[in-house]
């Protein structure tokens, strides 16, 4: 049922008969009206025209409540089909068609609706994806793979080799000396993001700068200061590295 009929038998289930019959009355042209009230009154003798000027004669009609029931009784379910109120609605569901292309107002859509996740990879597993890529054997890749778990969430290794060394022994029953674990760092540098596996903040730098060789003398210039006055640059000594350079501001 569309929501135009659904507003029409509300509004008809409201009228009384005597207010469908009012309605109709009024629809009447007034020319029409006094034609119909004398045949009324041709018809019916009983009828009496009131006369202009007898305004204090005039009672307001009292409703008997018997007849009333009587009248609703006998009232015909036809007089609510001849109302017409397509001035009080629109036809047809455009109303309901505006409020369903408003903000997507579909009450099961919102139900079904699900909030896609962003899927993120964690630090050690893009470590651990890189680590597959290498072509070592898999007691190396066990070692690395130790050598990932003892880096913190900054990507430095902070843990002095030798534990790392004791920790293979004990835990994994790994052997393993200090150059493996070294040449196994240097690859693990290799990797994603610049600087990771770094074991200080000039390490780090130094690592970043080697990826960027290909820039020319000015990576090469900021190379020598981060590899001979890395203090003096902490320390914004910035005179003291020029002349140890025997550069200018320029350069």
């Amino acid at each position: 049922m569309s929501l135009s009929q659904s507003l029409q038998q509300k509004l008809l289930q409201k009228l009384s008969p005597q207010q469908i019959q009012l309605m109709k009355l009024l629809q009447v042209p007034t020319a029409i009206l006094e034609e119909r009230i004398k045949e009324e009154m041709e018809e019916n003798p009983a009828l009496e025209q009131g006369e202009e000027g007898h305004d204090d004669e005039f009672e307001p009609d009292v409703v008997d409540e018997t007849k009333e029931d009587e009248f609703e009784k006998d009232g015909s379910e036809d007089d609510y089909d001849q109302i017409d109120i397509s001035d009080y609605v629109h036809e047809g569901d455009d109303e309901v068609g505006d409020y369903r292309l408003k903000d997507d107002n579909y009450p099961e859509a919102d139900e079904n609706r699900t909030i896609p996740h962003k899927v993120e990879t964690s630090f050690i597993e893009l470590m651990m994806q890189q680590l597959g890529m290498l072509t070592i054997s898999d007691e190396k890749k066990r070692v690395a793979e130790q050598l990932i778990g003892s880096l913190d969430d900054d990507g430095y290794l902070r843990r002095e080799i030798g534990s790392i060394i004791d920790d293979l022994a004990f835990r994994q029953n790994i052997e393993t000396d200090e150059e493996e674990l070294s040449e196994l760092l240097l690859q693990i540098q290799q990797f994603d993001p610049p600087g990771v596996g770094a074991r200080n903040l000039q390490e780090c730098l130094l690592l970043q700068l080697e990826r960027k060789m290909d820039q020319g003398q000015p990576v090469q210039l900021a190379l020598k200061v981060l590899e001979k006055y890395f203090d003096e640059f902490t320390k914004k000594h910035y005179e003291k590295i020029l002349r140890g350079l025997g550069i200018d501001d320029d350069e």
